[in-house]
Order: structure tokens, then C-alpha cells, then sequence
């Protein structure tokens, strides 16, 4: 049986006992409760947050299978100056569900930085929106930004004192069936140790190959986006005096795909650049020093520039000296200041001076990329049918990418994946305490009415997020930048759209959310009324000269 070392303090992470991991091998099937396949943020947090109540805690027998080896998650760690390239923005409505099940006291604070405000501009017309923690009610902060691991090993380490919960690494699932004659209709977990589960209720938090999806018959629709995103952990000098500190997350929509800087602490940040293939594999290729120089360049040279640059990079032009002549090249033909903070290769910027003062609209330059970050990996959309099992499929339930997998441009997969954890905890927790079935279709009901319009609602605004800003048409650069340009005047709507994107830390259940909704939606209805024509006319004025 698994014995879990029963955690001190955070603040003490060195004093800490092993967790010892399972590895059994039987000719019989074990009876479980829950079997939870896949040990990444969704699967484990399911497990803690029913480790977490006293009741699934001491009624439920609850298995974890997960293929990777666990003990390097828990035995990670990094230098102070170094960070993972796979990392996540928790909102305040996450940080919340995790303070909750006692999780959050294990994550590694310093290595979690807060996002106070994030600028998102149109690549092609320069359409900007900011948005700010100070419009919504008593939040300090939009999200959190923290590694992928920092949050894993924080679950594992909550899970070190719950006995309940049994976890077993390094073991993959290879097959799952029904066993014959079985009147409760169970599923059988067919381990590669040998070992057979019987699950009461079989979880699918696997990932986007889901074998348990399979296995419950429920068949997704999605496609490919033809677009890759390269990731990288990025090395630059910290915010002068007279800046804001690096608190603030870039996105800029460029018509290849959105690239954004994701700010992890004062001279270190995150790169998600999404764009084609061809021009992904390029970056790849690339030595850092070039990859810095054209990511400086993609933040600040017009569009038509960078189309430049990525034809010289896939004409061969891959030196440090040939492209940053090219870009010193395309800022000259562009009108571009030497003491402008859109400059990367012409600078003229003293850094101890004082700051120009567009310094704030762009991210700070990058110095150097931290040795080994540098990956690709591709990106689409996919949201399975149902997240129920029926039928031959029954007592199957999914959380996470095993049921949606949705463009990083807004980052809210890993947030919807705890969302989703969330609201099956609950669901789980209220038919066990009015004696329900925890497997049956209609005690798990409630958790997919909750959840699945809500993960498509989110799910289908990003993908036409980024099909509007993947087109390149005058009518729709101009529509999108109007709009951009009028929300960016109206706060209450940024509020608004905050709060739904969970950065509000004043709403605290459903019927607080639906109150706060309301009340928003009359006092962006009445300024609408009132004020939109206005500024529309204004803001295509300001972008397009037009009258």
C-alpha cells in the first residue's frame, strides 16, 4: 500500500520525507471507488480536492494511475534565476478552489508572480486594449503566473498526507473492458504491471489521446489549427525606476498567430508565440541570440516588416549580425526612433536614463533565452462530445484536455481543466452524502450540465478570436480594431470581461457570479446606449484617418 510522509509547513520544502508511490501486481481485480487515470494538474487536483473533504476522505477508496514517473515531479526543482518554459496564468477564481482543497499553501510562492495588467494590440492596425486589476472590485490581481510543475508538485505534496488516496507511476493503462457478467456494468483498468482496478466511477483526466474517452464510446469533433506554438524562457534586464514593475503580460495579434510575453519575475518572462509551421520550425533552428533579436523585433516592427524578416530567416539570413542588420534596416524604413522603446537593433536608449515614454507599451528587451526552454508543439481545437460515458461506456466521467483542448491565446486551458475539478468534486461529494451511486449517469449529471456549455462558450469565443485575427481584410481589420479601440473606453466593460475570465476575487459561488453579471451587464447596457456611436466614430478617426 502507498504511504504518503505527512507534510510540514511549506516554508519548509527541504525537511520533507519521500512520498513513496505504489507498484502492485495482481491476478485480481481491486475494487476502487474512483480510479483517476492521468497524473497531471486535473487528475491530481480531483484527487485532493476529495482528499480534502472529510467525508470523501474517510468513505472513498481512490486510485491515481499515471505513466510518467511521478518522483521527478516531486523532487523537482530549479535555481532562483532559472524557470520551466511550460507555464500557466491561475486566475483568482483557481487560486481560489485551490486555497480551498489546501492546496495552494504547497505551491512555491516565489516562484508565482502577479499579472496587474495585460496589453493586447491588433499586429496590423495597432488597436490597443488594456486591461487593469485595479477596475475590478477588490482584486489586487488579474491571475498569478507559475510553472505547470511548481502547481503538480504542490498537489503531490497535499496528497503526502491523505492514505485515502493510493498513487501509482510509471504504469500505463492497457486495456479497459466490462467484465463479463457483471451486473453493476464496472469498469475493468488493465494495467501494464499486471494489475486489474474495478472502478465504481473511472475518471479520464489523460490528455487529449484519452484512453478512457475511447474505451466510454464518446467520439470529439475538432480540427487542427496549422499553427504551432514555440515556448521559451526569457532573460531580460529588469524594469528602471521609473517603470512599472514586470508585472504586466504583452499580447499582440499578429495575422500567423498571437505571440505574448508572460511576466514570471523582475528579469524573467514566458514566450507562447503561435504561428505556421514553416515559421515555427525556423525559430526553432535558430541560435538564441537571433530567436531574441526576432522576438524583440515581432512586439515592435509594423506587420509588413516581419513579413520581411521571416522571408530572409527562411532564405537562409540566420547570423546574429545578418538579422540584426535586417531589422536595424526595416526600423530606419519605418520611421522608427532610436530613443523609442519600438527600437531593438537601433538603440539609442540609455539604461540608466530615464525611459521614453511609450516604455510601458511594449515588453522590455529580451538579453538572452535560458538554455533548453526553446520547444514547439502544435495547436488545435477539440471538445468531445459529451463528457459522460453511456451504455457500454457508463461510469465514466472526463475532466481537463481529456474532454477539451482549446488555442493558448487566452490561456484558460489549464483553468478550465480545474473548473471542470471543481465542479465534479462537488458533484461527487453530494451524491455520496445523500447515499447516491458516485458512478451512476444521474448523480453525474449536474457536473455536465454545469460544465459543458460553459467550456464551449469559452472554447468557441477563442476560436473566433483567433479567426478574426488571423485575417488579414481591410473590413476586418478595421471592424475588430474599432471594436478594440471602443471596449478599451468603456472600463466596466474590461470589468466585465475580467470577472468572466475569472480575475474577480469578490464573487465566490454561482449565485454571486450570476448577481455580479447582472449588475454589470445594466451598466454596460446603459454607457453602451449612450456612448458607443461616439466612440466607434472616434475610434476609426484615430485608427484610419477617416471622417
Amino acid at each position: 500500500m502507498a504511504f504518503f510522509a505527512t507534510p510540514r509547513s511549506s516554508a519548509r520544502l527541504g525537511c520533507r520525507r519521500r512520498l513513496f508511490f505504489r507498484s502492485f501486481s495482481s491476478e485480481h481485480a481491486r475494487d476502487n471507488d474512483i480510479v483517476i487515470v492521468g497524473g497531471g494538474p486535473a487528475g491530481l487536483a480531483l484527487a485532493a480536492a476529495l482528499a480534502s473533504n472529510p467525508t470523501a476522505k474517510n468513505s472513498l477508496k481512490i486510485t491515481l494511475i499515471e505513466g510518467g514517473d511521478l518522483s521527478k515531479v516531486q523532487d523537482w526543482g530549479m535555481p532562483p534565476s532559472a524557470y520551466s518554459n511550460r507555464v500557466s496564468s491561475i486566475t483568482n477564481t483557481s487560486q481560489r478552489f485551490l486555497n480551498r482543497i489546501g492546496v495552494w499553501d504547497y505551491v512555491e510562492h516565489a516562484r508565482t508572480n502577479p499579472i496587474h495588467q495585460m496589453q493586447v494590440w491588433d499586429g496590423i492596425s495597432g488597436a490597443r486594449i488594456t486591461f487593469d486589476a485595479s477596475e475590478i472590485p477588490e482584486s489586487s490581481e488579474m491571475a498569478r503566473m507559475t510553472e505547470n510543475l511548481n502547481l503538480q508538485r504542490a498537489l503531490l505534496r497535499k496528497l503526502s498526507d491523505t492514505p485515502s488516496v493510493q498513487v501509482i507511476q510509471s504504469v500505463k493503462v492497457e486495456s479497459i473492458q466490462r467484465e463479463a457478467g457483471d451486473r453493476n456494468n464496472w469498469p475493468l483498468v488493465h494495467l501494464s504491471n499486471g494489475a486489474t482496478l474495478r472502478a465504481r466511477l473511472l475518471v479520464g483526466a489523460d490528455g487529449f489521446n484519452s484512453p478512457v474517452r475511447s474505451f466510454a464510446g464518446i467520439s470529439s469533433y475538432g480540427w487542427s489549427y496549422d499553427t504551432q506554438a514555440v515556448v521559451a524562457t526569457l532573460n531580460h534586464a529588469p524594469r528602471g525606476p521609473f517603470q512599472a514593475p514586470n508585472n504586466t503580460a504583452y499580447q499582440r495579434f499578429l495575422p500567423t498567430g498571437p505571440i505574448a510575453f508572460l511576466p514570471l519575475s523582475p528579469c524573467t518572462s514566458s514566450l507562447v508565440w503561435s504561428t505556421k509551421p514553416h515559421i515555427a520550425a525556423a525559430l526553432n533552428k535558430s541560435s538564441p541570440g537571433v530567436l531574441g533579436q526576432l522576438i524583440n523585433a515581432a512586439f515592435r516592427l509594423p506587420e509588413s516588416s516581419l513579413q520581411y524578416i521571416y522571408r530572409r530567416l527562411l532564405e537562409g539570413a540566420n547570423s546574429n549580425e545578418e538579422i540584426k542588420e535586417e531589422i536595424a534596416f526595416r526600423e530606419r524604413s519605418d520611421g522608427i526612433s532610436g530613443h523609442s522603446a519600438y527600437t531593438s537593433a537601433t538603440s539609442m536608449i540609455s539604461d540608466g536614463g530615464i525611459p521614453p515614454d511609450d516604455s510601458d507599451a511594449v515588453p522590455p528587451l529580451v538579453i538572452s533565452i535560458q538554455q533548453g526552454t526553446v520547444a514547439s508543439f502544435p495547436l488545435r481545437y477539440n471538445h468531445a462530445e459529451s463528457y459522460l460515458g453511456e451504455g457500454a461506456g457508463s461510469r465514466t466521467v472526463l475532466v481537463g484536455d481529456a474532454g477539451h483542448t482549446v488555442h493558448p491565446l487566452a490561456g484558460q486551458g489549464l483553468n478550465m481543466g480545474l473548473g471542470d475539478v471543481d465542479a465534479l468534486s462537488r458533484c461527487i461529494i453530494q451524491a455520496l452524502m445523500h447515499g447516491g451511486d458516485i458512478g451512476s449517469y444521474t448523480a453525474l449529471m449536474p457536473y455536465a450540465r454545469e460544465r459543458y456549455f460553459e467550456n464551449h462558450k469559452v472554447m468557441s469565443a477563442i476560436d473566433k478570436l483567433h479567426k478574426v485575427y488571423s485575417s488579414t481584410a481591410q473590413p476586418v481589420v478595421w471592424a475588430r480594431s474599432v471594436g478594440l479601440e471602443v471596449v478599451n473606453e468603456l472600463d466596466s466593460v474590461k470589468a466585465a470581461l475580467m470577472i468572466n475570465a475569472g480575475a474577480s476575487s469578490w464573487l465566490h459561488n454561482a449565485s454571486e457570479w450570476t448577481s455580479g453579471a447582472a449588475s454589470t451587464s445594466k451598466m454596460v447596457g446603459g454607457m453602451v446606449g449612450v456612448g458607443i456611436q461616439e466612440l466607434a466614430k472616434n475610434a476609426s478617426q484615430r485608427l484610419f484617418g477617416r471622417h
